[in-house]
This record gives C-alpha cells, structure tokens and sequence, in this order.
C-alpha cells in the first residue's frame, strides 16, 4: 500500500512540475537550452498520442514510467533555480480543472510515426 501511495504521489509531482516547466517555456531569463527540452518535454506530456503506444505490453508504459520522468528531471536540472522557484510561484493557478489534452502537441509524435513507417517500408521495397 506505501508503494501505491508513494507512486500516486510521484505522479501528482509529475503534474506539477509539467506546469512549472510550462511556465519557465515562457520566462525570458529561462535560457534556450532549457527552453528547447521544455518544449519537448511539456509537448509531450500534452500530447494525446504517445510515442510507445499504451497497448503494447511492457513498453507501452515505458514513456509514462521512465521517459517522461527523465524529460522532467533533466528540463529542470537545466532551468537556474531562482527561476524555477519563481515559475513554480506562477503555476499554482495553471489547469486546477486538470492536465490540459491539446491535439496540436501530438503533431511532433505523428511525424515521428510517419518517418518510423516510411523508413520501413523504404526497406521492405528494397
């Protein structure tokens, strides 16, 4: 039961650090570096597509367990930390409704998908 608790409470941290991380996209003393990942990292959480596929076993939660923590952790590795605190400041007030779903952000994971599926079949016609 502790690791069930702990795991939900991993999962709310997750949450809110994807609205800081949204916030520092936008701070201009956030430098570009960090602004770059941010964009993946806050476009990926929003996507409604995932780029491992939930229904594939094992791997499908991959991206939920492993990548987009690791997304989170090093985004705010690169954000100056007065910066982050005063993100985090702003972010109480983003989405208190819930994570926002916006189609546009799942574009960079279609393309993805396209280039995966065209480049096997460029071998297969080989």
């Amino acid at each position: 039961m502790h690791e069930k608790k702990n795991f939900k409470e991993r999962a709310k941290n997750l949450i809110k650090d994807i609205k800081v991380i949204y916030v520092a996209l936008k701070h201009p003393q956030t430098p570009w570096y960090a602004k770059a990942l941010a964009a993946m990292t806050v476009g990926y959480a929003l996507s409604p597509i995932d780029l491992i596929p939930d229904f594939i076993p094992v791997l499908g939660y991959l991206d939920d367990m492993i990548i987009l923590p690791a997304m989170i952790a090093l985004t705010i590795k690169l954000i100056p930390k007065d910066v982050f605190e005063q993100c985090r400041a702003e972010s109480e007030k983003l989405w208190t409704v819930g994570k926002t779903k916006k189609w546009y952000y799942a574009i960079p994971i279609i393309i993805i998908w396209i280039m995966i599926i065209l480049f096997i079949i460029k071998l297969i016609i080989r």
